[in-house]
This record gives C-alpha cells, sequence and structure tokens, in this order.
C-alpha cells in the first residue's frame, strides 16, 4: 500500500458566492468567518457564522491510478460531507468527527481530475461547543494493489502480557502466503509467514516483550507483506483488567485515572488538527499531571491517538454528545438512527491497534438512559462495541442528576427545549431567554458547583441511572462524587468512574480512589480550555471583559485548568498537589481587582495566579491559596507570619493578607510539625522588559512554531498587570494565529497584532522556509529571535 499526503494544493469557497481561495488542509472555514450577534449558534460556537462551503482539489491521473484500487480518506469534515469526483457522488458523511473513505476506483479519468468535497453547516445550531467548519482533519490518498490487505485490515490484540503472546489478525480480499514481521526500532524480532483465507488470525509470542504503560511507552511494528502489498501498523504490549475489587489493571497493575476532559480544538488555531498541535497539546496535559484524557464528546484524532501512544497518556474515546433527545435542533440525533453502528465502527477501527485507548465512552449526558428505550440502546451499543472489540470496557457520561429531572418532565435536553433554544436565537442573540444547558450553565454559576452534586444526592437520581449502568462495563458518573461511597456499597460489583467532575474535587477523588479501588478515575471539567460554550468556566474582572452577558466578544469558555494557550494555571498547580504529583504550590488572586466582582462560574475554582507581582497595589488586600498535601500551613510576607492554618483539608488552604512588595513563602508540615515542602513566589523589579520565548528554538518542516510573549523584569519574572499591544512581523513562515488566553477577545486570533492577557500571548507559525524570524515590537521596547527549520 502507498500512502500519499493529499493536503495541499486546495480551493474553497462559499456554496452560495463565487469567491475562490487557495489552501492546505488541515482548514477551518468557521474560524475565518465573522461574529455577529445574528449566529443563531450563538455563544456555543463563539458567535461565529455557520455556512456551507465547497473544496476542490485538482490532480493528474499516473499510470498507478488506473492499476491500483484508490481510496481517499478524510480524517474529519464538519459537517454533512459529500464528495464528488469529475461531478460523481463517491461517498457522504453526516457526523463531523468520524474519519471515513471515499472509493475512487475506476471513477478517475485520464488527464486531470477534481475531487470536490460539499460541506453543510448552515443549519445552525447543531452543537453545544465550537465546531469549526470544513476539512479540518488530514486527507490521505491510499493505493492498493488488486490483491491486497483491506484498509484497516491488521488488528492486534495483547493476549497475555506475561508472555508477550498477541493475537494479529488479518483481513484480505484474496487468499495466499503472507510474511509478518515484528519490528523494535530498527531490528526485527519476530519473522514468520502464514497462509491467509480472507480473515486470518495469527497467534505468536513476542521475544522479551516490553510492556507498554504510562511510565513506559514502548512501541512495536507489525509489517506484513501479502503478495504485492506492504502495509505496517504501530502497536504496543499491554492489557487491560477491572473488577470491584482489584480496580482497573493496565498489565496487572492498579491504575488510578488522573483524568482530563479536552474538545478537539486547537484554541488559536480553531478546528484545525494539525499534527504538531495534538501531540503539543498531550505533552502540556502530561506535564500537567494527567495520565488519562476524555475526547469530549467525539471521536479524537488519529494525530491525537498517534502522540497518547508515544507519550504514555491513556484515553477514553467517546462517540457522541446525543441519541435520539435533541440538544440542539440541528444535532447528531437527525442521523443517529442510520448511521451510529457505521460511525461507531469507524471509531473502534481507528482506535483499535492504539495501546492509549483504554475504554469506549458511548455518549455524553444522554439523558435517554432514565428511559426504557435508552436503557436498552445502551445494551445494543455496548453489545456491538464488545462485537467490534472485547478487548476494551464500555462507558457512558451520564448525569445522574439529569436524569431524575428529566424522568420529572424538567429534562436539561429536550426535543421542546432544543426548539425554544433556536426560536430564541433567531430573536436576538444574547438577548434571548436561556433554556436547556444554557439555562442550567447559568444557574449552576449563581449557585455553585454543589447544585448537580447534591441533586446526585437524591434517590431518584440512583432510580433513574441503575439499570443504563448495568448495561454498561464502567458506570461514568458526571458530577456524581457525593454518591460514590453509597453506591459502592449498594452495588459492590459495580465500578465507577467520574466521567466529567469539577477541579475542587481531586483532592477528594484521589482519597476515595485510593480507599476503593471500583472507583477507579476521574476527568475534570475541562483539562484545557476550548472555543466555544463562551464564559461558562470564567472568572473575569471588567479590565479585560467590558460585560459578563456572554455576548459577542466572549469567544472561549474559561473552563480549563489550562489555558487557551497552553500554559498551565493555578488550578492545574492544585491538581498536580492534589493527585500528588507536586509538594506545594501558592496563588494570588489578582491584587488590583480582589474586592471587585468578577464574571459567575461553578467551573473555575479559583483565579489566583502563581505570581506576587502586582505592581502598584501595596498595602492593597488580597486572598492566597496554598495548596499542599500537609496537616499545617504557615504563609510569610517579607518574612513576616502573615497566617497560620491547621487541620488543613483538599489540600487546600486560604489566607486574606495584604500585598507588599518582595516575596511570599509557604511552609507545609506534618502532624508532628516536621516540615514537608516550602514554596516561594518574588516580585518583579520596576522595569519592564518584551520577552520572547520560543517553546523551541529548533522544529521540523512538518511542526509548528509556538513562541510565547511575556512582559517581565531582566530576571525573567512576569509581570501579570502590564498590559500593552504586540504588534508582528514574521518572515520565513506564515503566522497561523496571534492572540491572548482570556475568553474575552473582541479581535481573535487572525491578526498580526495581540494586546496581552496578565502579560502573556502567543503566537504560532508555519514554516515555510529553513527559518523563520519573528520581530516584535511594544510599548515596553522590541525584540526578535530565530527559529530553525530542519528536515
Amino acid at each position: 500500500m502507498k500512502k500519499i499526503n493529499f493536503n495541499d494544493n486546495w480551493q474553497y469557497g462559499h456554496l452560495d458566492q463565487n469567491d475562490k481561495t487557495a489552501i492546505s488542509i488541515p482548514h477551518d472555514a468557521m474560524f475565518l468567518e465573522k461574529r455577529t450577534a445574528d449566529s443563531v449558534g450563538d455563544f456555543n460556537i463563539s458567535w461565529f457564522e455557520g455556512l456551507d462551503y465547497w473544496y476542490e482539489k485538482s490532480f493528474q491521473a499516473v499510470d498507478e491510478f488506473f492499476t491500483n484500487n484508490v481510496i481517499v480518506e478524510f480524517e474529519g469534515v464538519y459537517q454533512n460531507a459529500e464528495v464528488f469526483l469529475n461531478e460523481q457522488l463517491i461517498a457522504n458523511r453526516p457526523y463531523g468527527y468520524s474519519n471515513f473513505y471515499a472509493d475512487m476506483t475506476g471513477k478517475i479519468k485520464e488527464g486531470t481530475n477534481v475531487l470536490r468535497v460539499i460541506v453543510k453547516n448552515s443549519m445552525q445550531p447543531n452543537s453545544r461547543w465550537y465546531t469549526g467548519s470544513g476539512i479540518y482533519r488530514p486527507v490521505h490518498l491510499y493505493l492498493l494493489p488488486q490483491e491486497h490487505i483491506e484498509l484497516n485490515g491488521i488488528q492486534i490484540k495483547t493476549l497475555d502480557h506475561t508472555r508477550g503472546e498477541i493475537g494479529i489478525r488479518i483481513k484480505t480480499n484474496y487468499p495466499g502466503e503472507a510474511k509478518i514481521e515484528i519490528f523494535d526500532g530498527e531490528s526485527v524480532i519476530l519473522s514468520l509467514k502464514e497462509k491467509l483465507a480472507g480473515d486470518s488470525k495469527i497467534v505468536c509470542d513476542v521475544p522479551e516483550a516490553k510492556l507498554w504503560s504510562t511510565e513506559f511507552a514502548h512501541l512495536y511494528k507489525c509489517k506484513v507483506t501479502f503478495l504485492d502489498d506492504e502495509q505496517s501498523v504501530e502497536f504496543g504490549i499491554r492489557s487491560i483488567q477491572y473488577d470491584a475489587k482489584s480496580g482497573f489493571c493496565i498489565n496487572g497493575e492498579r491504575v488510578i485515572l488522573r483524568g482530563a476532559c479536552i474538545h478537539h480544538d486547537n484554541g488559536l488555531l480553531g478546528a484545525c488538527a494539525y499534527d504538531f498541535a495534538e501531540e503539543r497539546k498531550v505533552k502540556i496535559l502530561k506535564e500537567a499531571g494527567y495520565n488519562a484524557i476524555r475526547s469530549a464528546h467525539n471521536p479524537c484524532s488519529k494525530a491525537l491517538l498517534k502522540a497518547c501512544d508515544e507519550q504514555g497518556m491513556l484515553v477514553v474515546d467517546e462517540f457522541v454528545d446525543c441519541w435520539y433527545i435533541h440538544k440542539t435542533k440541528y444535532d447528531y440525533v437527525n442521523y443517529f438512527e442510520d448511521w451510529w453502528q457505521i460511525d461507531l465502527n469507524d471509531m473502534v477501527e481507528k482506535d483499535f491497534n492504539h495501546p492509549s485507548v483504554i475504554m469506549y465512552s458511548i455518549g455524553n449526558e444522554v439523558s435517554e438512559t432514565a428511559q426504557k428505550r435508552g436503557i436498552e440502546l445502551t445494551g445494543q451499543m455496548t453489545e456491538y462495541l464488545h462485537s467490534l472489540d472485547d478487548s476494551r470496557p464500555v462507558t457512558c457520561g451520564i448525569n445522574v442528576f439529569f436524569n431524575y429531572l428529566s424522568s420529572l418532565g424538567f429534562g436539561v435536553y429536550t426535543d421542546e427545549k432544543a426548539e425554544q433554544a433556536f426560536i430564541n436565537a433567531e430573536k436576538g442573540g444574547n438577548k434571548k431567554n436561556a433554556v436547556g444547558s444554557e439555562f442550567f450553565n447559568r444557574l449552576a454559576g449563581k449557585l455553585g458547583d454543589k447544585t448537580m452534586k447534591l441533586g446526585a444526592t437524591l434517590r431518584g437520581s440512583d432510580l433513574k441511572t441503575k439499570d443504563a449502568f448495568a448495561n454498561l462495563d464502567i458506570s461514568g458518573y458526571n458530577y456524581g462524587i457525593l454518591r460514590y461511597k453509597k453506591d459502592l456499597k449498594k452495588y459492590p460489583e459495580r465500578l465507577i468512574l467520574g466521567s466529567e467532575t469539577f477541579c475542587k474535587d481531586a483532592s477528594k477523588f484521589m482519597k476515595l480512589a485510593q480507599q476503593y479501588p471500583a472507583i477507579i478515575g476521574d476527568f475534570v471539567w475541562a483539562g484545557m480550555d476550548y472555543l466555544g460554550e463562551a464564559g461558562i468556566g470564567a472568572h473575569e474582572y471588567k479590565d479585560y471583559a467590558k460585560d459578563f452577558s456572554i455576548g459577542v466578544g466572549w469567544i472561549s469558555s474559561g473552563s480549563g485548568r489550562i489555558d487557551l494557550t497552553g500554559k498551565q494555571l493555578a488550578e492545574a498547580a492544585y491538581t498536580r498537589v492534589a493527585f500528588g504529583v507536586d509538594p506545594i504550590h501558592v496563588a494570588v488572586v489578582p491584587v488590583d481587582n480582589f474586592k471587585n466582582q468578577h464574571s459567575p462560574s461553578a467551573w473555575k475554582m479559583t483565579n489566583a495566579r502563581e505570581s506576587w507581582s502586582w505592581n502598584g497595589c501595596d498595602g492593597m488586600m488580597t486572598k492566597v491559596d496554598v495548596y499542599a498535601n500537609a496537616y499545617k500551613i504557615e504563609l510569610y510576607v517579607n518574612d513576616k507570619l502573615v497566617g497560620t492554618k491547621k487541620n488543613v483539608k483538599n489540600c487546600r488552604a486560604y489566607f486574606k493578607t495584604k500585598y507588599y512588595s518582595g516575596e511570599i513563602k509557604a511552609i507545609a508540615y506534618d502532624k508532628k510539625g516536621n516540615k514537608k515542602a516550602s514554596t516561594i513566589l518574588k516580585t518583579a523589579e520596576e522595569n519592564t522588559v518584551l520577552g520572547i520565548y520560543p517553546e523551541s528554538h529548533e522544529i521540523k518542516k512538518e511542526d509548528l512554531a509556538y513562541v510565547r510573549f511575556k512582559y517581565t523584569d531582566k530576571f525573567g519574572i512576569l509581570k501579570p498587570l502590564t498590559k500593552g499591544r504586540i504588534d508582528l512581523k514574521v518572515s520565513g513562515g506564515k503566522l497561523l494565529g496571534f492572540g491572548h488566553a482570556c475568553p474575552y477577545n473582541e479581535v481573535g486570533y487572525l491578526n498580526d497584532f495581540s494586546d496581552t492577557y496578565y502579560g502573556e500571548a502567543l503566537a504560532i507559525i508555519k514554516p515555510e522556509s529553513d527559518r523563520i524570524i519573528l520581530q516584535a515590537t511594544s510599548p515596553f521596547g522590541e525584540g526578535n529571535v530565530e527559529i530553525k527549520v530542519v528536515d
């Protein structure tokens, strides 16, 4: 098989206009549209317009196109894609997150051919978060000989990790002999020949097998040569076991899932799934202390899975956000009945050989699970996934309280509410009355995180989830931590996964999981900030957000423990302490705004920042958070003791104190008075400089350059209260995005200038030569940096 990059030399335009623009893939057409109060998708899609587009690629036929089977793969097109070759329809796919194939065999003509893709995203609203529009994931062309191994026709499963025993399933379209080789790096460590007959299974032992795990992500390659065809796949040797007594085990050892929910977008890049951006996302999450991600609420990209395999990150790959009850008027419900089996099959084929994928999730907050039809459907989908892959368990993220509300006729999601939301949106954007999840998110913002958690403790919440949970391998609880102990006593065989949780509960979860193996993991909402659902997780002040109405200026959710630029926030520091990764951290609520109101959110634990550089605020009161797993914590300002807290609960202590330039120090002690850990933050000096910090000074030509800009003192200490527009000139590359992390951003990320947010901004550049040169100017000086680009 020959794989050809098919991402270059495309054109696109609006379906109802005569415009035409040359582009490369991945491409997010929605990200290029204006943001307007007329957007029917409203704050859910960051106020962008959803429209219809055409994409075209002209290519010349070569001899091998006529002697081979020719198949083109689209890894993701949002949405309602129709694929034409020379005006002949050859494939379609409604769901915008499934990878799919179009067979061009026998349809290619001599000379010039035109591949055309129609994308329809004007039927709004169709999502509760930013989707993007267009061909936002890569495109590849596959050439297969007449007698060949089927696409996705090699599947490898670990049968016994103690012996390195694996099962290899090979599907071919013709019988014949195959040579099977297992590579460890460049070395062939196993070679055998087998007769294949269409669908064959081979069992073998990998000598001196090295196991794949989160700490040691060892990968092998399996190469199969069948007649004139040759295909290779990477795989890892790892097994999964799970029960209430032992918990969730990988290779026989218990693993507590320290998880983060993530959406599919890449922040300043929109929905574009560049391989390097996906790899960077995983790296940042891993550095933040997470060992697992949940792909909320749709199948993730191939690039993300590859990165997770290589970096030892576990994955719960999620199918969809709705089944047969609408959450928005034009969502996947309209296609679910006809397509769910096809889309699930494609997700499994994508995931099967990836050792990082440990679990499938069939849905998120699908209140259908409170109904007889939905309970049966839960079982059908679980059984169907088992028939495709019996090596991984199945879960579903069920909002326990929402199921109970639904049974009472107060469902957060109903067809009627989806219709009403559509009517309200057409009446005038942010002036509409909230219904559905928007209403509940606003309510939770005012009442706090306890709303859903307390609701989950009600008897009806148990009654309306127990039957669906019985049809799953692992019970996924959204915001149900207060039920855990009660349910483990009532259902001793049940395994519980915190499929969606609040950040502030990280320490509570960890202590419960250490005590009860049946509690297998926790996935915080959200690991990284994301586009859409604008403002639901933000604590912003008036100096950054002009209003709290979540109008057109709002663009991202603000609910990430890691912000939109990839910076770890204080909540990430708290999580690392709660998970036992770090011993202590200290963070400070912005001193200049301590007494001021911020935008409301239940998903934000704190807006404190790891800084003691609040220049001009001496003598002003503020709040200091100290995170440590300790009995007692002392806080010092300029060596003066300003507070002591004993019996610290949930790894978090609060202090109110006055800010004075210098340093702040926190010391943690155990019950015996022994010092466990300490940390210090220092104040930046008065003079301000513009610092330019590439994440790497040398990148590959297929990578992206990420460059952070900071206002600091001469020692590099960040000055979060310093603002000032930065203007940027780029040579040797294309500026893909430039902006800051504030959820309120009126100008977006497609400019050559940006203001800063708490002293920082980020630029992303795609290389176009052997070096990239950035020149930046600001009110606090200028600077330049060069990045080398290598093959």
